[in-house]
């Protein structure tokens, strides 16, 4: 008996099913790293082989990157060495305490991407979420715009996910396995934003 599901899949299904959001989904398609058709509706289409075939394996598959966060960090900082306004007005101590705090989140998603086991990898997360909220109640603390906070978190985020593809190009990882780990680090960055947020919002205390 043959199976009824369509071969496609629509922007949403699709993107549910990597766990990554759909503005990411898409902005893959649109630099032709997924497959993708749009239909004359004006839709989306994804070749449901090609997704599920994305959904990242066993981790144990999976070469480590053995990455440095310190390194990372580092890099980052080379690159891009201004720093926005909501933190250059903040004091010394207060500067490095968020330094503190974003090198603390880019060290437990290091480990958590090269965790051996999903049992590791989901303690790890559950850690760097924690640390995630506690970020964003700090910057409420210090009367940070949620704006401002947001902004703090995503600028390092395109150079992490970049990062990562370099790193997964040095380890020859091979095209699925790549694509996997993008997804994985996606994924895990979209929960650490939503943690980040809920913390800020939901400070209550001086």
């Amino acid at each position: 008996m043959q199976s009824s599901r369509s071969p496609w899949l629509g922007l949403g299904e699709a993107s549910r099913l990597l766990g990554i959001t759909p503005a990411t989904l898409r902005r893959w398609a649109d630099h032709g790293q997924v497959p993708t058709f749009t239909t004359p509706g004006g839709h989306r289409r994804f070749p449901r082989s090609v997704i599920e075939g994305l959904v990242p394996a066993a981790r144990t598959r999976r070469p480590a990157l053995g990455a440095n966060a310190d390194r990372i960090a580092h890099g980052f900082r080379s690159a891009h060495p201004a720093v926005p306004p909501w933190m250059a007005a903040l004091g010394e101590a207060e500067r490095t305490d968020f330094r503190t705090r974003g090198r603390q989140l880019l060290a437990l998603l290091v480990e958590y991407l090269d965790a051996p086991d999903r049992a590791a990898a989901g303690r790890l997360l559950d850690r760097a979420a924690a640390e995630a909220g506690e970020y964003g109640r700090a910057a409420a603390r210090r009367r940070l715009s949620l704006a401002d906070t947001v902004q703090g978190f995503l600028r390092f985020r395109a150079p992490f996910v970049s990062e990562l593809a370099g790193m997964a190009r040095k380890r020859g990882l091979d095209t699925r396995e790549a694509t996997a780990l993008l997804v994985d680090a996606e994924a895990s960055m979209d929960r650490l934003l939503v943690a980040v947020m809920t913390g800020h919002t939901g400070h209550t205390g001086p």
